[in-house]
């Protein structure tokens, strides 16, 4: 099960990266900061994808650290190879953001499960 979510958390990973590199042609939504909710909840999905494919003890913080610096080392991209995308700190924040919701939700469900084993 646990190879499963490698798989997937690859997946995302390539999708995240190509998405976030690739020009889209689709019309703007004039939300403000809209964009920055799909930032958060992406990063969140990533987070608890690696989360779940890497389930060592100890190694949560590095994880998110990993999924955090993805997401810094895809604006700076962003910014250097494109001239149709451009590098924005809230960007960053709301990829943080995903992250550390995600490992908190990790982290709940984690307990959660094992209270459950226990009572058994």
């Amino acid at each position: 099960m646990q190879s499963k979510f490698i798989y997937l958390a690859i997946v995302v990973t390539v999708g995240i990266a190509v998405l976030s590199l690739i020009k889209i042609n689709a019309p703007a939504v004039s939300l403000s900061y809209s964009d920055k909710a799909f930032h958060t909840l992406a990063y969140f999905v990533l987070g608890f994808l690696w989360l779940l494919a890497i389930r060592k003890k100890g190694t949560k913080f590095a994880v998110i650290l990993l999924v955090i610096l993805f997401g810094i080392l895809l604006e700076i991209l962003q910014s250097l190879l494109t001239d149709y995308r451009t590098f924005e700190y809230l960007d960053m924040v709301a990829n943080s953001l995903g992250a550390f919701i995600s490992v908190l939700a990790f982290t709940y469900i984690e307990k959660k499960q094992s209270k459950l084993l226990n009572s058994l």
